[in-house]
Parts: structure tokens; sequence; C-alpha cells
């Protein structure tokens, strides 16, 4: 997966949308206001930062050696990928629409308080 196929595959979700807040460099992939993606245009291999449920973020990391605590982010709620080559597109696009999915859910829920 390149960058270009990393936000192609984001931005295709409902509701997303592109920002660079944290400068040129950086890349934001958003629902509702809410980040579900961050990555570094720049890095190589490409690497990225995506919400995870707790227990499922600790077994991602003990199961790939790709995943890795969310750099610079709340090491419970994130995960850093590297994309190396070593895990199928499919699984890295499934850890994607999971974090896109708790961020949306999240989101949905906030919004049923308040009414």
């Amino acid at each position: 997966m390149r960058i270009d196929e990393l936000r192609e595959y984001c931005i295709s979700k409902p509701d997303v949308e592109e920002s660079s807040s944290f400068g040129a460099d950086i890349l934001l992939f958003k629902t509702a206001g809410r980040v579900f993606l961050i990555c570094g245009i720049e890095e190589v291999p490409l690497q990225f930062n995506v919400k995870c449920d707790p227990a499922l973020a600790l077994e991602l990391r003990e199961q790939y050696s790709c995943v890795i605590p969310g750099y610079h982010m709340n090491k419970k709620h994130w995960n850093t990928v590297i994309v190396d080559g070593t895990v199928d597109i499919k699984l890295i696009r499934g850890w994607i629409d999971h974090s896109y999915d708790l961020v949306k859910e999240k989101n949905s829920k906030k919004k049923k308080n308040r009414k």
C-alpha cells in the first residue's frame, strides 16, 4: 500500500474529510470532526496511526511485528501500523475500518445522548 492508495481508501468512506491541521507533511482523516487515521506523508515505509479497541490493540501488537503502540498517541487506544509487506492489504484495510467504525460509533452515541 502506498500513500495515495491509503488516502483513496480513507476518503472513499462516508462522511470523511481530509485535513493537514498538524502541518503539510501530516494527513488526518476525520469523520464527524474526529480523527480516525493519522499519517506522515513522507514516511518510508508508510506508517499510520489508527484508533483501536484497547484489548484488540494489545492482541495485534503481540501477533504482528508491524503493529506497535501509537507513536505520539494514547498507547491504550492507538496503534501505529508499519506497512512493510508483512501483512495482507485486506488486513490493513480491516484495521482502518475498525478505527473508522470506533470513531463513527462514538459520534453516533454522543448525538443520541444530546437528544
